[in-house]
């Protein structure tokens, strides 16, 4: 009885073991190598002076070739010997680049028999086997990075403008030697909701980064009793009381209120973002003070008229979020 123990290995570290005892063969692991490699091959022989290996996979015969050149066949006698030492033990160094012809990339399973035995004649022979996966080499080509640049224009002009939380300067803007990546871009200005977007940098070449900000926004509902007041902002006509005005800028505006036979309100106003100013309104009637001299323009002050009227004038301010 002989017994076959081979390895395929990698430095110190046996992989694909295979262990065979008389007449039973136990596949080993598959190892991947690229074709050019030297691949060490190992196992150990018991009873026998001598192992044979022998080769098949990708367009190879069927019953086997030598290692060292895989023109020579096994069925016709040639097999890659190695010597079994004193300690049972048998190594080769197989150069997949020095095998007498082309080895394609694929799996080949190496035979290691204790005797001149092709693959047709296993039956005769104890032998084992160790899968190894030739793959064709890969060459990454390393291309220096050559920084690029980012242009950056906004409306509003004097945007601020943070790259990965860094503030770099306010719009119109460019910045060279930005070395290629993705950078997190905020654009921001008072008065304005900030935008946010990610931006892609190629190397030596120039991105463009414009952006049109959304103005910050809050609401305005007037309620007048009686109703039906005629309502301004900074001048302009926006509806009849009661109603609520949306989209309207955050900051300080001026607010008007006139319905005939009252006397008109010119009424400051802030408005928050995202929040309601809600003002109710009690007008009160030009009869009820005629001798009040009123503004060429026909308009009094609520803080005047709140003097004046002895609280008849009523503004309540109610502010809630949207």
């Amino acid at each position: 009885m002989t017994l076959l123990h081979t390895t395929c290995c990698t430095g110190f570290v046996a992989i694909g073991c295979l262990l065979l005892v008389a007449g039973v063969a136990a596949a080993g692991g598959s190892q991947g190598y690229y074709l050019g490699d030297t691949i060490p091959l190992s196992g150990y022989s018991y009873g026998s002076q001598t192992v044979y290996l022998f080769l098949t996979g990708p367009n190879l015969p069927a019953n086997g070739v030598a290692l060292d050149n895989i023109n020579a066949r096994a069925d016709e006698g040639h097999f890659t010997q190695v010597s079994v030492d004193s300690n049972d033990h048998w190594v080769y160094k197989w150069g997949t680049n020095a095998v007498g012809g082309k080895l394609d990339a694929g799996t080949y399973t190496v035979w290691v028999a204790n005797g001149p035995n092709d693959r047709s004649h296993l039956s005769e022979a104890d032998y084992s086997t160790i899968s190894v996966s030739l793959g064709i080499p890969s060459i990454a080509v390393l291309t220096p990075s050559v920084p690029g640049t980012i242009v950056f224009n906004a409306t509003p002009v004097e945007a601020s403008v943070v790259i990965n939380g860094a503030y770099k300067g306010s719009t119109p803007l460019v910045l060279e030697g930005v070395e290629p990546g993705t950078y997190t871009v905020t654009l921001s200005h008072f008065g304005y909701r900030k935008f946010s977007t990610p931006v892609k940098v190629e190397s030596a070449k120039l991105t463009e980064v414009a952006a049109t900000l959304v103005p910050e926004t809050g609401t305005i509902a007037v309620n007048t009793s009686p109703a039906g007041a005629r309502i301004l902002i900074d001048g302009g006509a926006v509806g009849i009381a009661p109603v609520t005005l949306t989209n309207i800028a955050v900051g300080n505006h001026t607010l008007t209120i006139e319905k005939e036979g009252y006397i008109p309100i010119e009424q400051p106003i802030r408005v928050i973002v995202d929040q309601i100013t809600a003002m109710d309104v009690i007008l009160v009637p030009v009869s009820a003070f005629p001798t009040i001299p009123l503004r060429a323009a026909g308009l009094v002050p609520a803080t005047v008229l709140g003097c004046c009227a002895t609280l008849l004038l009523v503004v309540v301010y109610r502010t809630r979020s949207r």
